[in-house]
């Protein structure tokens, strides 16, 4: 039985990314007990444009976002900032509050990332999300640390490590306590 369950955004659109590469590790990583989905629909929502109506893509990230215990961001950083398809769909949960209080794990994995690092904790911080000290993660050259596309340096490896750990635990935290307030 799959008792918690983590959906991973992806920042980057292309499937042959580092920061694919880094996701499909972590999902191998994940325990049994985890089940660990890829949102595959940031491409397809519409830019933001904060309308009466919800488009149906939308309300698809919303209701995996709803029903995810954790979430784990995985991104690269674009001309200093926040990949725009990232930044849409994280746009599109500010009325709707999927985020509030929810544990968020967030990992910049790009050849610098500072900057967009710095920028999601504070957009996360907007949305009200959880994102705990052990759940941040900035790995630098990441192509450096890539080989035959999987993860392979030993650094890099333990950090992605206690990332999935601490989202895990986190996600494990907020399931209980919702439980215990029904």
């Amino acid at each position: 039985m799959k008792e918690i369950k983590i959906l991973a955004l992806v920042g980057s659109l292309r499937a042959t990314s580092s920061n694919h590469v880094v996701v499909k590790h972590l999902a191998r990583l994940a325990p049994d007990e985890v089940d660990f989905q890829v949102y595959d629909g940031m491409g397809k929502l519409p830019l933001f444009d904060d309308s009466e109506t919800t488009p149906p893509a939308v309300q698809d990230l919303r209701d995996k976002l709803s029903a995810a215990d954790g979430i784990l961001i995985c991104t690269p950083e674009y001309a200093f900032g926040v990949p725009g398809a990232l930044k849409n769909a994280l746009d599109w949960t500010v009325s709707s509050a999927e985020l509030v209080n929810k544990p968020v794990a967030l990992i910049t994995a790009s050849t610098g990332g500072e900057k967009a690092h710095a920028a999601l904790l504070y957009i996360l911080e907007a949305l009200s999300a959880r994102v705990a000290d052990d759940a941040r993660l900035l790995i630098s050259f990441i192509r450096a640390k890539l080989k035959n596309g999987e993860v392979s340096d030993g650094d890099t490896l333990r950090a992605l490590n206690t990332v999935l750990t601490a989202i895990i635990r986190e996600a494990r935290l907020s399931k209980a306590e919702a439980s215990s307030h029904h």
